[in-house]
């Protein structure tokens, strides 16, 4: 009998575990990201969004866990190239938000302690089913403390709460498109919140 019931209770946790892992996941139609339409985006965020916080802030980060109490820059959920074609929304802490929510074009100097988070959504093809990608995460330090990235750290959170780890150039070269405005790509012009 112990032995039944042992068995039975490996079978619970599995089947918890496997369920668990499936609710990360949003079943879509459409798997192509530049296809999906407002409404798609707006049904995979009521499926998804809940579930990006809690599966950052699973490894214990403070920014991870605090990010939606910041300024939102958009009105949802972008498609954009950048970010390997995820949907993405920022954020902006209250450093950076009077600047950042401008959406100039050149002569952006943002202040030191400027944060912003990047909330994805990645759509996994195989699974046809849209998934929590990565935060990005930048932060402005004070002048000089980075020059070869004109003084950002880059970061990022994964999906299971742990840090992102690749070397600070492999996105600062991508910024770089963007000297301009302080090395910032803003959301896409059409979910933009008005200032």
């Amino acid at each position: 009998m112990n032995t039944l019931v042992r068995f039975a209770a490996v079978i619970s946790v599995a089947f918890i575990a496997s369920t668990t892992a499936q609710a990360q996941d949003c079943p879509v139609s459409i798997i192509e990201p530049f296809d999906l339409t407002e409404t798609d985006i707006a049904s995979i965020y009521d499926c998804i969004g809940d579930k990006m916080v809690v599966a950052y802030s699973s490894g214990g980060d403070m920014v991870a866990k605090n990010y939606r109490n910041w300024t939102v820059t958009g009105t949802r959920h972008g498609v954009a190239g950048a970010h390997g074609n995820r949907l993405l929304l920022t954020y902006a802490n209250d450093i950076a938000a009077e600047q950042y929510l401008k959406f100039a074009e050149e002569g952006v100097m943002m202040p030191t302690g400027s944060r912003l988070a990047k909330e994805s959504i990645r759509i996994n093809k195989k699974k046809i089913a849209a998934v929590v990608g990565p935060l990005f995460l930048m932060t402005k330090l004070e002048a000089g403390a980075a020059p070869e990235t004109a003084d950002w750290l880059y970061g990022g959170i994964q999906p299971n709460g742990k840090p992102m780890k690749f070397k600070q150039s492999f996105c600062h070269d991508c910024h770089m498109s963007w000297e301009d405005q302080d090395y910032l790509a803003y959301p896409l012009e059409e979910v933009r919140v008005s200032n």
